[in-house]
């Protein structure tokens, strides 16, 4: 009998199909920064959504900036059992791996060498809704993100310009979100800390 020894997985032999078996969360780390033709940064922000990658279109000034500013003040609010983290994965099961615009951790899991975060450890996501994005970040993204058990979740709308940031909490009954309050001009939050955000800080 021929031994046999594991080989690492071909993620892009078949490209642009996906790879035998499909596409699974933890293919995401074996794929490089830069496409099969050597397209630069085509595979540096990736998502993974019911089997199917998702590749980032350029974000614009205020998508930036509002993702930026609002980690910085999560981070300076939050108590030492918490870490803040900015385009950092949950890989919430075998075909499901998204990349959060924000997330808050604990701290425990906040491994330098970590590609990825598990959901029990992440208590709130926040998504900046793009155009590009919409009906992901309103209608896909919250169900993935109830159905692994992650208990805020909090979504930041464009309004004339300015930030509107709807916070969502998970029932425990329904296991989906139910609208907690809606955020003009500045946030008050008790959970998952308590953090009060200035939104005029957010576009400075």
């Amino acid at each position: 009998m021929t031994a046999t020894t594991d080989r690492p997985r071909d993620v892009l032999a078949n490209w642009p199909h996906p790879p035998d078996g499909g596409w699974k969360a933890d293919d995401l780390d074996l794929l490089p920064q830069d496409g099969p033709d050597g397209e630069l940064d085509l595979f540096k922000h990736v998502e993974l959504i019911d089997g199917t990658l998702i590749l980032r279109s350029p974000q614009r000034r205020f998508h930036e900036r509002v993702v930026q500013k609002l980690a910085y003040a999560l981070r300076q609010q939050a108590p030492e059992s918490l870490a803040v983290a900015t385009r950092m994965d949950i890989k919430i099961g075998k075909r499901q791996r998204t990349c959060p615009d924000i997330v808050v951790i604990d701290t425990a899991a906040d491994s330098h060498n970590a590609t990825s975060y598990p959901p029990e450890a992440v208590h709130l996501v926040v998504e900046v809704v793009s155009p590009e994005s919409e009906y992901r970040d309103r209608e896909v993204k919250p169900r993935i993100y109830a159905d692994a058990g992650i208990k805020h979740f909090w979504l930041v709308e464009e309004e004339e310009g300015k930030p509107v940031i709807l916070s969502y909490v998970l029932d425990e009954v329904t296991h989906f979100y139910r609208a907690d309050a809606t955020h003009h001009g500045r946030l008050t939050a008790k959970s998952p800390f308590p953090v009060e955000v200035d939104f005029a800080d957010l576009l400075r």
